[in-house]
């Protein structure tokens, strides 16, 4: 029995290993999918994005307004812009951290849709062309086992449809 599995094995070991390589980063920045999902991302929190500029220039201005007018001020009068601007001020670094917390998990829930997607079409790909194994990380990569091309213009291809 053993002499049986040496002969397979030894033509298994033979046989050569096809190997591929996806630079994901690329993916996530070059391909139409991923391009789509930050346009919308864009358009999804511009509008949050203008109302903190706004704020900020708002807050500026009371801050100017105080520092120029704070000396000839009554001291009830100052005290009340100060505690306004302190107001405004914590205002804006809850919405600001509000967005953050909204743009990154919005952000994180389509780079995820995309990669699930580039995922589908590397193992298309791996099986279609009979790859043994696809890494996406590495220290050196020889362009000539590079498939991220390959996979960009698969994925650009499948969100054409």
């Amino acid at each position: 029995m053993a002499q049986a599995v040496a002969p397979a094995s030894a033509v298994a070991a033979s046989a050569p290993v096809k190997i591929g390589f996806i630079n994901t980063e690329r993916v996530l920045k070059d391909s139409a999918l991923a391009k789509a999902a930050q346009q919308k991302l864009e358009a999804e929190f511009s509008k949050r994005d203008k109302e903190l500029q706004d704020m900020a220039a708002k807050i500026k201005a009371a801050n100017d307004n105080l520092e120029k007018n704070g000396p000839v001020m009554s001291d009830a009068d100052r005290i009340k812009a100060q505690q306004n601007l302190v107001d405004m001020n914590r205002e804006f670094q809850r919405k600001q951290r509000e967005f953050s917390e909204d743009l990154n998990a919005r952000r994180n829930e389509a780079l995820a849709t995309v990669l699930d997607k580039a995922n589908k079409v590397v193992r298309e790909i791996a099986l279609k062309d009979h790859y043994d194994i696809i890494f996406q990380d590495a220290v050196y990569v020889n362009p000539r086992i590079d498939i991220t091309d390959k996979v960009l213009k698969a994925l650009d291809a499948q969100t054409g449809k």
